[in-house]
């Protein structure tokens, strides 16, 4: 909200020593927060002086253009005091017209230097200025012209336009709509320096009768209030006085025509949104209803918009006219001919405007209020104010009939007592200053022995609990008052398991070289189908979002890969060599358990209310995801790099659980996004419950997220995995007797995977196994089509004793002749 100093200075006597920075430090204290204080004329420099034009002969060019050479009286600024020589390509100002002029050495917006040179056969010595040059307008349809008297030739044009005029813009809070209008900024003022205000829509008014335009609500509840003034005779060519098209200005709005400019300019002096009808246009009674589902008008921007049964309209006979409080219809617009007009100032419901500028993408000055909350006391006066300005500058006649329908309603008492300030704030504020705070913001104040009754003024519906008076009373007495007290430290046990766990995981993942990422976890169909996910696949089955970002990802995920893939792509995109990233986030999967119960906000539920409610929640376990792609080992003059693959997705597994003290076993398994052959999946012991998968994915997936063939990826379930993990993971035992080692090379059927022939080497091998790895996979001529040999390395080792060669040997035998048992394994 922009607001010039003057226009505030109307309303409140401010004192004289106080400074726009002094003011502006004590709103933004009272909660209208500085933004940024401006000056119309700060980018102009340089002489910009009142001329009044001499003579003014046109010269056609070759080129079609006709210039006009101008001899301009400025007075003594040019400092000759003879009439400048000036070069002038608009038509709209003629001799003995007052412009304004800018000499040589003056600079315009945007930096545009000013000298006398030569054009079109003539020494310019200046420019004679449009509204759009001067930076003050969007019109560059022509000249300024001056009203006569608005100065004598050679006076300063910045004080004749105004450009010296100091404009506060703050930044209003969303609960502070009486913030958008001087009325309510100057009120604040007035409070922050206990000087006298002079309240804008305090006016008398004529009383309702029965003779006024005819308006019928039906929807008292949308439209509590609607007042209906006319006014006949209007001069549609009368132009906007320069004082009020400054200000509209210069609080950011665009003048426009006379009608439109009063409106707005009622609307930012008061805060009440006000529209104008061309009466001519009119058929019949006023109308205001609920729109049929299916509806469609055409309002004031010339969009067609079809309307929903929510939305508020005013009707005629002819139709709907307007979409109430949000925006007018094109019908009955004023228009370059309207000579009699109809002057609407209504309350609208503030959820309901809310919701219909929502639904139909309209944003307006007046919706901006309406949806915040509007005082609905002042309609009468708003509209009042209206037809006062329309006649007097427009020669209009005031219709004698005034239509009122409803009556603002009533804001609702809240109870507070006397020492709520001071135990929220921590300041010692006594009852007689609570009680004169809250009467300084125009509340009724009943007090009592143990508090106060506040009736919160009209124009503050966002005062409806104790904590809003809190906040008024500190905000007054001043936030630099609050002491700066640490808070306790609350008692507790540290850490719960659970982020224990999660720690130790993510000092594990960096530990392998993993970078932790955030992504949005939101997905739609196209997500699915880059993964390559089949239609019956069950992550394919999401929860809905009611109120999405974007229509292409309406749905919470299932899968955290989408988001770590895209995040890899783009990393590599941007020439990362190589990137090892992961995510823990909760995914969703749907559950059909019917809506959740909506129960009310002025209680806490039953524990009952609140098992139904997270009945109605969807599972929300915890996963982790990781990629690795690109480079994995850097190469260089000690050798040749890696590549990430398979096989360091596997082992990212295996260290998690390994540093939870976890027992997994992995299987060769099938699954999108993985290659098929390539995936592992990974379960709790030898029968526990399945944790994920792990491998290179597919191809076709690396080609569509920008990753590089063989990538590699992880998902599992963290809720499973820190479940079973034991709370501290022991030490490794550092023994000083000697270690035994054995190497095994078995055959056995392709098809079969190492991990079940590593575990029954364990198995056999008993309690002196103390390692098992597999260091070497052959498949070759040697051992026939269909097999593999895989050779492991056993190393034993005795906690008391040093082993004998028999023992080792023995436990070696034991080791082989399980694998031949479990998997058909045969010793090379």
């Amino acid at each position: 909200m922009k607001a010039p100093l003057s226009w505030i200075k109307e309303y409140v006597d401010l004192p004289a020593d106080v400074t726009t920075e002094q003011l502006t430090d004590r709103l933004t204290d009272l909660g209208l927060k500085l933004e940024a204080i401006h000056s119309a004329g700060d980018a102009i420099t340089g002489p910009l002086v009142v001329g009044r034009v001499l003579t003014m002969e046109p010269e056609p060019q070759k080129n079609g253009k006709t210039i006009n050479w101008c001899t301009v009286d400025v007075g003594g600024a040019n400092g000759t005091g003879e009439p400048q020589g000036i070069v002038c390509g608009a038509h709209n100002f003629a001799p003995g017209d007052l412009v304004v002029v800018i000499l040589p050495g003056g600079v315009l917006p945007g930096d545009f230097e000013i000298s006398a040179r030569k054009t079109y056969g003539h020494i310019s010595a200046g420019m004679i200025c449009s509204v759009r040059e001067l930076g003050i307008g969007d019109d560059h349809d022509g000249i300024l012209v001056l009203p006569e008297g608005a100065g004598e030739p050679g006076d300063d044009a910045f004080a004749v336009l105004g450009l010296d005029e100091e404009v506060i813009e703050f930044e209003i809070n969303p609960d502070r709509a009486y913030g958008l209008s001087l009325r309510g900024i100057a009120r604040e003022a007035a409070l922050a320096f206990d000087a006298p205000f002079r309240d804008p829509a305090l006016r008398e008014t004529p009383a309702a009768d029965g003779t006024g335009y005819e308006v019928v609500v039906d929807d008292p509840a949308g439209c509590p209030v609607f007042v209906a003034r006319t006014v006949t005779g209007f001069d549609p060519a009368a132009p906007t006085p320069a004082w009020l098209a400054e200000r509209i200005t210069h609080a950011g709005m665009r003048p426009i025509s006379l009608a439109v400019d009063v409106t707005n300019y009622v609307m930012l002096e008061t805060g009440r949104p006000i529209h104008g009808y061309d009466l001519d246009r009119l058929q019949g009674p006023i109308r205001v209803r609920r729109a049929a589902d299916g509806e469609r008008m055409t309002t004031l921007d010339g969009a067609q918009r079809t309307l929903s049964a929510e939305d508020l309209v005013v009707t005629d006979d002819s139709g709907i006219i307007g979409l109430g409080g949000v925006m007018g219809g094109e019908t009955t617009e004023m228009s370059a001919s309207t000579t009699n007009v109809l002057v609407e100032a209504a309350h609208w419901d503030a959820v309901s405007m809310f919701r219909t500028g929502k639904r139909h993408k309209i944003s307006s000055e007046a919706g901006k209020r309406n949806e915040r909350g509007v005082d609905p006391t002042i309609c009468e006066a708003a509209a009042d104010r209206v037809v006062e300005l329309l006649v007097q500058l427009g020669g209009g006649v005031a219709g004698e009939g005034v239509t009122v329908v409803g009556t603002p309603p009533t804001s609702p008492s809240v109870r507070m007592g006397y020492d709520l300030p001071a135990r929220v704030s921590g300041i010692e504020i006594d009852s007689a200053t609570v009680v004169d705070h809250l009467q300084a913001i125009g509340a009724t104040v009943d007090t009592d022995a143990d508090g106060v009754s506040v009736t919160p003024p009209p124009w503050r519906p966002d005062i409806t609990d104790p904590f809003d008076l809190v906040e008024e009373v500190v905000r007054i007495v001043g936030y630099d008052h609050v002491p700066s007290v640490l808070p306790r430290e609350a008692a507790g046990r540290g850490l719960t398991r659970n982020q224990q766990l999660r720690r130790r995981i993510g000092r594990t993942l960096a530990g392998v070289g993993c970078v932790e990422v955030v992504c949005f976890p939101f997905v739609g169909g196209a997500t699915f189908d880059s993964l390559g996910l089949p239609d019956d696949d069950a992550r394919r089955r999401t929860v809905a979002l009611a109120n999405p970002l974007s229509a292409e990802e309406p749905a919470y995920t299932t899968t955290l890969l989408p988001g770590v893939l895209k995040a890899a792509g783009r990393n590599l995109g941007r020439g990362a060599p190589g990137v090892a990233l992961f995510e823990t986030a909760t995914v969703a999967h749907a559950v059909d358990r019917g809506p959740a119960p909506i129960y009310g906000v002025d209680r806490r539920p039953d524990p009952a209310e609140l098992d139904k409610l997270f009945e109605a929640l969807p599972l929300q376990p915890l996963h982790l995801a990781v990629v690795l792609a690109g480079e994995r080992e850097r190469g260089g003059w000690w050798g040749a790099g890696r590549d990430a693959g398979w096989s360091d997705a596997i082992e990212v597994v295996r260290r998690l659980a390994a540093e939870l003290g976890v027992e997994i076993t992995t299987h060769q398994t099938q699954l999108m996004p993985w290659h098929p052959g390539r995936c592992a999946s990974f379960a709790v012991g030898a029968d526990g419950p399945a944790l994920g998968h792990a491998g290179e994915l597919h191809p076709q997936v690396c080609a569509r997220f920008g990753l590089p063939a063989r990538s590699a990826a992880v998902e599992i379930d963290l809720d499973v995995l820190m479940a079973h993990a034991v709370p501290v993971t022991p030490g490794p035992s550092i023994s000083a007797l000697p270690v035994a080692k054995e190497d095994v090379a078995l055959v056995v059927a392709a098809d079969v995977p190492s991990a079940t022939v590593e575990a029954a080497l364990r198995e056999g091998a008993g309690e002196l196994l103390e390692s098992v790895r597999l260091f070497d996979v052959y498949t070759g001529e040697q051992i026939g089509e269909g097999q593999k040999s895989l050779a492991f390395a056993l190393r034993f080792r005795a906690p008391d004793r040093t082993l004998t060669e028999a023992e080792t040997s023995a436990a070696r035998d034991a080791a082989v002749a399980r694998a031949a048992e479990v998997a058909g394994a045969v010793q090379r």
